[in-house]
């Protein structure tokens, strides 16, 4: 099986752990885009949805999906999203997509998180995907110099900018032994909007696509 496919396994798997109606809470990325897919039949058990991306609002729509303020709703029964990383404590790296910050909203904001994702993106320690940084324009070069001083190595990332209005930094060369500690380190900075270490609030669930089958992974 490709990447696609397992990452279609695990959106479908996902669908298992829905409620019968309410509020869904909808991420961002290739993972996403395939559950968003299979919601269309169900759809019409649902009020709507709480996206956390402008692309991802726009694939709701398209499929006749409502999409509602988190401001309106209160709290999400459930949020399903990818994730760029996951160690086995279910603490993640996101932010690939750049929408790092409306997912920790929504991720916060909801019951339970479940995580959608193949098996490449399970690993022991946090850090070879580059950690986003979201962060305001006019702290790009002071965040920067902080994050050196943290051991990583900040890139801009060219030609981007977030939702939210904001740029990002992507961090390499991070082995992140403390994911909790370093994810306060990181939010502690001035300028800094959110970093995409998801370590106080961590997926409930974890859904891999794999070779043999969907695997589940809960604490």
């Amino acid at each position: 099986m490709n990447q696609d496919a397992l990452k279609r396994q695990a959106a479908e798997r996902a669908l298992e752990f829905l409620p019968d109606s309410g509020i869904l809470g909808v991420g961002t990325g290739s993972t996403v885009n395939h559950f968003i897919e299979l919601l269309a039949p169900i759809k019409g058990r649902f009020e709507g949805a709480v996206s956390s991306s402008d692309a991802s609002t726009e694939r709701l729509k398209a499929i006749g999906m409502p999409v509602l303020d988190l401001n309106a709703t209160g709290g999400l029964e459930v949020y399903v999203d990818g994730a760029d990383e996951s160690n086995h404590q279910l603490q993640l790296i996101k932010g690939g997509g750049g929408a790092l910050t409306r997912e920790k909203i929504i991720a916060a904001a909801s019951r339970r998180f479940v995580c959608i994702a193949d098996e490449t993106k399970l690993v022991h320690v946090l850090g070879n995907f580059p950690l986003p940084v979201e962060v305001i324009p006019m702290a790009r070069s002071y965040v920067a110099r902080e994050l050196v001083k943290l051991g990583g190595t900040p890139q801009l990332r060219e030609n981007f900018v977030t939702d939210n209005g904001n740029v990002i930094l992507d961090v390499h060369n991070l082995e992140i032994m403390e994911p909790a500690a370093l994810e306060d380190q990181i939010n502690n900075l001035v300028g800094v909007v959110t970093v995409g270490i998801f370590a106080r609030r961590p997926a409930d669930v974890l859904i891999l696509g794999s070779a043999d089958g969907p695997k589940l992974v809960e604490l």
